[in-house]
């Protein structure tokens, strides 16, 4: 046991050495006792998170309109906490009808009005909306927004509901007009795709003696295809699994290529991949890692030529679907070449290279211990560790907004 404890101590001591401009330090005031964080109110017009609304750093892309007879209806639960007051002006009770999620904030936040003005409730004045009241592509169409009020009616306190809104959860909340404010929530389906950074089940490699293998088939040890800073072709042993889930199905982004033959990735929202605005030279030095939801067509990307050498090609669509099993395989090099693509082998984290050397701990683990047999399924340990020590430590703003499955607020 006494090596996982150093290895653990040591990647905590790796985060904290990096450079302070990443605003990683302990800061002022460091070791001392943590008073209650006193809530600051919102501002008029002001919105948390402050990016627009339908952003993946927000609620998440609008995906159409939810009605009474369509298939997604099933998608809504009705709401009738005794502790929030819904005006239901049309006397359907439509007011009621939300997203799980979004009834699992709004029920937070009954709880939170109560506690800051006892004698005051939470009040809903739109919910989901079958009557086309809002804007185009309202996020209440889904049953994803609420429009909300204290049940006292006083303005003064909207402020401060909408802060405490933001502290129970709502992915976007906006002090929208001075007699509500909005509150949105993501859907169920981005939800379901906080998976860190994994492949699915029978995406595929290439080993050194020129076979492929299903990456659910990996065995510690195995010499698998992967590339060199340089972008060089080498083959790079296998050491373990940074997530492995055999029997989950998930949400993955499919990353088509333009020239032929075509080639087709599929991985999850939060994975790296190498990517460059042009496809000018045969070396990944112009070549930066992206999340692979904020991958574009046109952009560059760089594929195998049969395993040995890589070159850069056009990325002609992406697109989004659901896969069996979620597998997020570890290299000596930190690269790895998946279904004919360049990959990290990273995810969450936006540097690749940051991302390389945090997992070095990891990686002299492996080569003193010599283990072998596969990773049990979950999230590795270490994986774990680092990101729950980054996400303290670091810049939120070099996380990807979807992060790791077990770490939902």
């Amino acid at each position: 046991m006494r090596l996982p404890v150093l290895l653990g101590l040591f990647s905590g001591c790796a985060l904290i050495l990096v450079p302070a401009s990443e605003g990683c330090g302990p800061g002022r005031g460091y070791g001392k006792r943590r008073h209650p964080r006193k809530l600051t109110p919102l501002a008029y017009k002001q919105f948390s998170p402050n990016v627009a609304e339908k952003t993946l750093g927000a609620s998440g892309r609008y995906e159409g309109k939810i009605t009474r007879n369509s298939d997604r209806f099933k998608e809504l639960a009705p709401n009738y906490n005794p502790d929030i007051i819904f005006k239901d002006e049309e006397n359907t009770g439509a007011d009621r009808l939300m997203t799980q999620r979004c009834k699992d904030k709004l029920n937070s936040l009954a709880i939170s009005v109560m506690n800051q003005w006892p004698g005051v409730k939470l009040r809903v004045t739109e919910g989901w909306d079958e009557d086309g009241h809002h804007s185009e592509e309202s996020l209440h169409y889904e049953g994803r927004a609420v429009d909300i009020t204290t049940s006292d009616r006083d303005r003064s306190k909207y402020g401060m509901l909408a802060r405490l809104a933001v502290e129970a959860g709502f992915d976007w909340v906006y002090y929208e007009s001075k007699a509500h404010v909005h509150c949105s929530v993501k859907s169920e389906h981005s939800v379901a795709a906080k998976t860190g950074g994994c492949f699915p089940g029978k995406a595929w490699v290439r080993l050194e003696n020129g076979s492929r293998r299903s990456v659910q088939d990996l065995q510690p040890g195995d010499r698998v295809l992967a590339a060199t800073e340089e972008g060089r072709a080498i083959y790079s042993e296998f050491l373990t699994f940074l997530d492995r889930e055999p029997n989950t199905r998930k949400l993955f982004y499919v990353i088509k290529t333009q020239e032929e033959p075509q080639r087709s990735l599929v991985l999850t929202a939060a994975h790296l991949l190498f990517v460059a605005s042009n496809c000018s030279g045969y070396q990944t030095t112009g070549f930066r890692t992206i999340f692979a939801s904020a991958v574009q067509p046109g952009q560059c990307t760089m594929v195998s030529m049969g395993g040995s050498s890589l070159r850069p090609v056009h990325i002609a669509s992406v697109h989004t679907q659901q896969d069996s099993g979620a597998f997020a395989p570890l290299t000596r090099q930190g690269t790895l070449v998946v279904n004919d693509v360049l990959t990290s082998c990273f995810a969450a984290y936006d540097n690749h290279g940051w991302a390389q050397w945090a997992f070095g701990p990891l990686r002299l683990y492996y080569s003193l211990t010599r283990q072998s047999g596969v990773q049990e399924e979950g999230l590795h340990w270490y994986s774990r560790l680092l990101y729950r020590l980054g996400t303290l430590l670091l810049d939120p703003g070099h996380f990807h907004p979807w992060g790791m499955a077990e770490t939902e607020r």
